[in-house]
């Protein structure tokens, strides 16, 4: 469906959902004394050391740091986006996602409602496989299958269909309105809307939740073009999307690489030799958004691409995407086909086993991205090892912080032998750092762990781990200004934020903070174990808070005094001072 999801809704949601339930769903636990144990789903172990909590509906795992609420899990274990994750958890309760509507600013008309165009593209996928193996049309496209080597259980697995050679073979179908939106239909402006499609084998494109979102097709004969993909749609977009990546994680969730060739029937043919981990960009050279995907997946990506000059040329051109997505733990290798070969004709020429041996002997981005430069440059010359800097350095800037991208400037350094590459590298770091110092101070200071824990770290985990608490802060009424202590920025935030969102537990509390420049430190607070009985969180938080309060005035009225013996106060200081003065008086907390 369009339209943005309530958060009223989403905090609806956590509150229905038992995050045992769910996770007990996926992944088997033991209940032990108060949480629930399993071996962790995100990493291999041998003994358990994934944990679910019911009463704070949080998981975590002590090994690899996985941690979060009913979301957060079905994101990571399922590989979902956030709205993907809230429909599937929706599901689970079985309850519908509602949505905000979302009107057009020119016309004020609403969306439609996207189930009705996925319903749609499910039937036309259908009609396609029907013409494909009862027509007498789609007999020429059984026959060019069968040529390619494609079997019928393949075909099936694809859902490979046929387009009838036919102006308006689906409009006399389907509902005409809802074919334009889904882009199956051509409309030229004074004349009738026809089908886009007609005459051509199609391949379904389906989403990683199997939904057809679009489609692609071949002609059978010369005429061009070739190929021919669905429109930017409001259900399909190229961009971030690949063939193949549904069929894919149908036959192995979690690959241990993941193939990327070039056209539909590279992956199909492969997937006929039982080369199950391949896919392919729609028409358009891979993006980040299509890397950022697959990684998802697996942290080993192979770009295979023709040898022609066609296929050097696209390698070269994946270089961008490929370094602005390469994070510490992920891998990009190259590998280029030899002359006049084809995945479906080099894996048919050498057999799985040689073809396999090639991707697995593929050049490592490094190796691949110098050798380039190697083989166009005279690096014997200074010229040469100028212009190597030149055009390496732009690519390795786009590299994120990490030891990967400190080998590749070493590299460039004594491929080059340019000196002044440290100074390059020194005031990146030096850049780097100040960032990081700019971005230390904005964050709010939070209070430090060392042995026992502070009042101020006390107050706010059981804060965030019962929001309930606020409004025994509130009933204090207390007067915020001029207090200072450590965290009392966090502290004030996450109080404000409790009173405008009303969370019913700790597991919506952190949905709050999804994307928050805090998200690490209240998850950090979240699993903070307070070891406080559920009898005492009331008692020990307000001794926890009039500890804090009481040093944090001790401070304020030590600074004033401190002051005034030497520079003396301003009016809102001595107004300050005086109410403080006041309250010692009269005894007041």
């Amino acid at each position: 469906m369009s339209g943005r999801i309530p958060r009223d809704f989403i905090d609806d949601l956590l509150v229905r959902v038992d995050i045992v339930d769910l996770i007990d769903s996926h992944v088997p636990l033991k209940k032990t004394g108060n949480n629930f144990v399993a071996r962790c789903p995100f990493h291999v172990e041998k003994t358990p050391s994934f944990s679910v909590n019911r009463k704070k509906q949080f998981f975590h795992c002590f090994g690899c740091g996985a941690s979060g609420n009913a979301i957060s899990f079905l994101m990571d274990f399922s590989h979902l986006d956030f709205v993907e994750a809230v429909e599937d958890l929706a599901g689970f309760v079985g309850v519908e996602v509602p949505r905000e509507s979302i009107e057009y600013p020119s016309t004020g008309q609403k969306k439609e409602d996207l189930s009705s165009l996925y319903m749609l593209m499910e039937q036309v996928a259908a009609f396609y496989v029907g013409q494909l193996r009862s027509s007498d049309e789609g007999k020429k496209a059984v026959e060019y299958l069968k040529n390619r080597g494609v079997s019928g259980d393949c075909a099936g697995d694809f859902m490979l269909g046929y387009a009838p050679d036919e102006w308006k073979a689906l409009t006399s179908r389907f509902n005409p309105k809802l074919l334009l939106e889904a882009g199956l239909l051509v409309d030229k402006e004074g004349g009738q809307p026809y089908d886009r499609f007609r005459g051509r084998l199609m391949f379904p494109i389906r989403d990683k939740r199997a939904r057809i979102i679009g489609f692609g097709g071949r002609v059978l004969d010369d005429s061009l073009p070739k190929y021919l993909n669905s429109p930017e749609t409001p259900l399909f977009h190229k961009g971030k999307e690949v063939y193949g990546l549904y069929e894919l994680l149908e036959k192995n969730a979690k690959p241990q690489r993941i193939l990327i060739v070039e056209g539909y029937m590279d992956v199909i043919a492969l997937a006929q030799f039982g080369i199950h981990y391949a896919v392919a960009a729609l028409g358009t050279a891979a993006s980040q958004a299509h890397l950022d995907l697959l990684f998802r997946f697996s942290s080993e990506l192979v770009f295979c691409f023709d040898g022609d000059k066609a296929g050097r040329e696209a390698a070269w051109r994946a270089m961008e995407p490929a370094f602005s997505s390469l994070k510490d733990g992920r891998q990009i290798r190259i590998m280029l086909l030899p002359q006049n070969h084809d995945p479906d004709s080099l894996v048919r020429e050498e057999g799985v086993d040689g073809f396999v041996e090639r991707v697995q002997a593929a050049e490592t981005l490094s190796e691949y991205f110098f050798g380039h430069f190697s083989n166009e440059l005279n690096l014997s010359e200074m010229e040469g090892r100028a212009q190597l800097v030149n055009k390496a350095k732009p690519y390795l800037d786009k590299l994120p912080e990490s030891v990967f991208k400190e080998m590749m400037f070493a590299r460039l350094k004594e491929l080059s032998g340019w000196v002044g590459l440290d100074v390059l590298e020194n005031a990146a770091t030096l850049a780097s750092k100040q960032v990081s110092k700019q971005h230390s101070k904005a964050n709010r200071k939070q209070p430090q762990d060392k042995g026992r824990l502070s009042s101020a770290r006390v107050a706010i985990a059981l804060l965030v781990q019962n929001p309930r608490l606020a409004e025994l802060v509130e009933q204090r009424d207390i007067d915020w200004n001029g207090l200072e202590f450590s965290g009392a920025d966090l502290f004030k935030e996450i109080l404000q934020t409790i009173v405008d969102k009303n969370p019913a537990s700790q597991a919506v509390l952190l949905e709050c903070y999804r994307g928050h420049l805090d998200e690490k430190s209240i998850k950090a607070l979240a699993l903070l174990d307070l070891q406080v009985p559920d009898d005492k969180i009331d008692t020990v938080f307000c001794d926890a808070l009039d500890r804090l309060l009481t040093q944090a005035r001790e401070t304020v009225w030590a600074r004033l005094l401190d002051k005034s013996k030497t520079e003396g106060l301003d009016a809102q200081e001595k107004e300050l001072l005086r109410k403080m003065q006041a309250a010692k008086l009269f005894g007041a907390k």
